[in-house]
């Protein structure tokens, strides 16, 4: 596992300083940078793949077994939810249902290929067993991290199902083996290796993938810090990635 190497892996905002600078020194360089494929690629494109992309399609559609015909749900429309949208319809799953509190992210997560969308409340549960007629999602793909919704993602599993965990927990989420224990379901944890990083490039510089709508916002270097204020307050300003636009080298994402 590349994000578990006993001399790389995950370093960059980890165990380093990431690399919002006008020149960063990457360790291990020759396994973790890749050539710009062709000039028609937007670099803003480009950024997504630094991150948020292989982690939505590795930890999310990859581990979380998404097939042809199947159902998905995706709790959670940030970004990384977003992205999983797109990279699930690679797969062509006959549904995929999107929960989220924020209607505009609704919204997006339907421009992006959602065939269902379910604002998060008390019924939501339901309104996803409604969908798939009262049997649940073959995948449900966790995209926030926070207890309740992992533990939703376990009322919504069908049997033989698979939970797959993208979301960064910091607390404990209860685990109902009460209920589970005979429904044959999987659950599966992954932290983002990037080993699917050439062939995402590849489905970005053929226009298989477009990300175009995740780029919300663009500022200038200088104007840093207003653009943590407005990615601090995403949902009051409609942020999904907020690009910094260097004047004389590149674009950093946030």
């Amino acid at each position: 596992m590349q994000s578990h190497c006993t001399s790389g892996g995950w370093q960059f905002g980890n165990v380093i300083d990431g690399t919002q600078a006008d020149y960063v020194r990457v360790l291990h360089a020759d396994s973790s940078l890749y050539h710009y494929p062709t000039p028609e690629v937007d670099e803003r494109a480009l950024l997504m793949i630094s991150d948020i992309l292989p982690t939505a399609y590795e930890c999310g559609v990859l581990n979380g077994n998404v097939r042809p015909g199947g159902s998905v749900a995706i709790v959670g429309s940030g970004p990384i939810g977003l992205s999983a949208v797109l990279t699930a319809s690679l797969f062509s799953p006959s549904k995929v249902i999107v929960l989220d509190l924020d209607p505009n992210r609704l919204e997006v997560a339907k421009r992006f290929g959602a065939t269902h969308i379910v604002e998060s409340g008390p019924d939501a549960a339901k309104q996803v067993m409604e969908i798939t007629g009262g049997r649940g999602v073959d995948t449900a793909i966790e995209a926030v991290g926070v207890p309740a919704t992992f533990e939703f993602c376990e009322e919504i599993i069908a049997p033989g199902g698979t939970i797959a965990n993208i979301g960064v927990h910091g607390a404990k989420a209860d685990l109902h083996l009460e209920k589970l224990w005979d429904r044959n379901i999987t659950i599966t944890t992954r932290l983002v290796d990037t080993v699917t990083t050439p062939t995402l490039i590849q489905l970005l510089a053929s226009g298989r993938l477009n990300v175009k709508d995740l780029t919300t916002h663009t500022f200038k270097f200088a104007d840093m810090e207003k653009a943590y204020q407005v990615f601090g307050a995403a949902a009051e300003n409609k942020a999904l990635k907020v690009v910094i636009d260097h004047e004389r080298y590149h674009a950093y994402d946030m």
